[in-house]
């Protein structure tokens, strides 16, 4: 019997300037780039949409080999990072395309915009993905769980190959409009999908 997959959808949170302008590559902000950062705000304050799919799943451990919702795998970090668990909550998420065709249109007329806009698209994935693990963590914590930090395919030894499965306990083109081409690449790009360990507490 396929596990259910449930959706949540989200507001957006405050960004993070600090962040963004560490996904971007600036080390140093001065008034100029705080200026381009503003302007891309603007620019991109109606075009997110931040939505998850996720299902919960039991986990065998054993020999290195990780084995849940029909996906077995030999990974160390893997294992490692669900050590203990006897669950898994697989998710994905995703902040929609507005962002995309923002970066597509700007890569032609304006580079640093463009950079910029990658830099906020990463930084609200991040965002959204905190926030849902966020209410995991605290729901769980009133049933007498806890959960690990999230790790996801192409995380040390954890193949990124193993998209393909994630997808597949998911149907996130269906649940959330996520989805995976042959090369592995996600679409929207700017979009999440990992493996939270759940553990009892103690």
């Amino acid at each position: 019997m396929r596990n259910a997959v449930l959706v949540r959808s989200y507001g957006a949170t405050p960004y993070d300037y600090s962040e963004i302008f560490r996904y971007a590559g600036v080390r140093s902000a001065d008034g100029d780039m705080n200026e381009l950062l503003e302007q891309c705000l603007l620019e991109c304050e109606d075009c997110f949409s931040y939505n998850v799919c996720y299902t919960t799943l039991p986990v065998n451990l054993g020999g290195g080999l990780v084995e849940f919702g029909g996906l077995k795998v030999g990974s160390k970090n893997l294992s490692a990072a669900l050590n203990g668990c006897e669950s898994v909550v697989v998710f994905a998420a995703t902040v929609g395309l507005g962002i995309d065709r923002l970066i597509k249109k700007y890569s032609r007329i304006s580079p640093s915009k463009a950079l910029m806009f990658q830099a906020i698209g990463t930084e609200r994935a991040e965002s959204l993905c905190e926030s849902f693990c966020k209410d995991l963590r605290e729901e769980l914590d009133e049933k007498g769980f806890e959960t690990r930090p999230r790790f996801s395919a192409g995380y040390g030894d954890f193949p990124l190959s193993c998209q393909r499965d994630i997808f597949a306990m998911l149907d996130g083109c269906r649940r959330i409009g996520l989805c995976l081409n042959e090369s592995l690449l996600m679409s929207p790009s700017k979009s999440v999908t990992a493996v939270v360990g759940i553990k009892r507490k103690g």
